[in-house]
């Protein structure tokens, strides 16, 4: 009996067994999308460290490392002439520091000019941000035209009070002439001249917190008005009863910058001294910490006493912000 051969025939040359996809381009596919998936997820891991690594960087060249140099050379003594050359002193720049009547000085001088200036700024600020929060027309005019000495030079804001408060022929003296008071020496008396400096610094930032107020005045809910004026209350008892306690963290904030603006001040006092210099007066009556700390560093020259004030400075910012703190977690609680 003939037995019939039941084999599958032979696969024709160049062709592929039948039923059987080629396996080569699911391998490759399944490698593409397995590294394209460890490409994202590193991208998702690590590009917003990316992002934030220029501040870092340009903190660290910009800030840390001159703050620890600082530091550093508060406790040598250095001299411009010979920045590498440092003597261990210790704690020495510091206790000069304290026992300097001119730093005491400079001291007062920036307290004082902080308050003349603060205070009224902040008062005429929010004056003017609630003006500006009822319907006026021209409106956004007007809130640019409050920006605008905040985008002013210090310079040249400067400068032009130099010739306002000139003593023989500023436009301030021209003014009180007018009205029978007698010519007043803006630049050599103390307090006049400490006037005079906190003037431009309310010219300059009045606008500036004026908008951080009328921001904060339209996020207040329109209810409470409404419920107030249902009650009977008049504008100014919504102005005290409302918008008041509803911008208690937004006065704390302008008042702490503010503050440590105060305590900066630098540009308005140098360029307002007559002779130009870091002395603040012919009697250092309005020399701040700042000019103080400049008159040491880059006019004496002393580089580790300028570091010691530049630190104190730094140390009274911190009590500063402790203050802060302490207000606004107290107000938190009360609220």
């Amino acid at each position: 009996m003939s037995t019939h051969d039941t084999a599958a025939p032979p696969a024709k040359e160049g062709g592929a067994a039948p039923g059987r996809p080629p396996a080569a381009p699911v391998d490759a596919e399944a490698r593409r999308r397995a590294r394209l998936s460890r490409r994202w997820q590193r991208d998702i891991r690590w590009s917003p460290y990316a992002f934030v690594s220029p501040f870092f960087l340009l903190f660290l060249a910009f800030g840390l490392f001159p703050l620890i140099y600082t530091g550093w050379a508060s406790l040598h003594q250095v001299e411009m002439t010979a920045p590498t050359d440092m003597n261990w002193v210790g704690l020495r720049n510091y206790t000069r520091i304290f026992d300097d009547d001119f730093f005491w000085n400079a001291a007062r001088n920036t307290l004082t000019i902080g308050v003349i200036s603060t205070v009224p700024q902040l008062l005429m600020a929010m004056c003017l941000a609630h003006i500006l929060n009822y319907r006026l027309r021209a409106s956004t005019f007007y809130r640019v035209a409050m920006l605008a000495p905040y985008a002013t030079s210090i310079a040249a804001a400067s400068l032009v009070f130099v010739l306002l408060f000139g003593r023989d022929y500023g436009m301030i003296n021209w003014a009180l002439d007018a009205v029978g008071v007698s010519p007043v020496d803006w630049q050599n008396d103390k307090w006049p001249s400490q006037i005079a400096v906190s003037t431009i610094i309310i010219w300059r930032w009045t606008g500036y917190n004026a908008l951080i107020y009328l921001a904060a005045m339209q996020a207040i809910p329109q209810d409470l008005y409404e419920s107030a004026a249902l009650d009977g209350a008049s504008r100014w008892q919504q102005f005290f009863h409302v918008t008041l306690p509803s911008l208690r963290p937004t006065i704390l904030f302008t008042v702490v910058v503010s503050t440590i603006g105060a305590s900066q001040v630098f540009g308005e006092p140098l360029l307002f001294d007559a002779n130009k210099g870091a002395s603040g007066g012919a009697e250092h009556q309005f020399q701040t910490l700042g000019l103080y700390l400049y008159e040491q560093g880059w006019v004496n020259q002393h580089l580790g006493r300028a570091s010691a004030i530049a630190w104190t400075m730094f140390l009274i910012l911190i009590v500063i912000g402790i203050v802060n703190y302490v207000i606004s977690r107290r107000l938190r609680a009360s609220s």
